[in-house]
């Protein structure tokens, strides 16, 4: 693996055999880092909005758990 630091931004480099389900799983968490680092949202607004979206998701995908 590589690391290398440009002025706006950063390079990884991996091996192409690298299980890329996991290496997709650790960008996903990296992006949300990036995107949340930059939120003016409080905790109290954050709570609120993952209330709201798992709700939604549930309304939407129930019938898959319960006939």
């Amino acid at each position: 693996m590589q690391i290398e630091r440009t002025e706006k931004e950063i390079l990884i480099r991996v091996d192409a055999n690298t299980d890329i389900t996991g290496l997709q799983r650790i960008l996903d968490f990296i992006k949300y880092r990036e995107i949340a680092s930059k939120s003016k949202a409080s905790q109290k607004e954050i709570d609120e909005l993952a209330k709201q979206s798992k709700s939604s998701w549930w309304k939407k995908n129930k019938h898959q758990f319960i006939q």
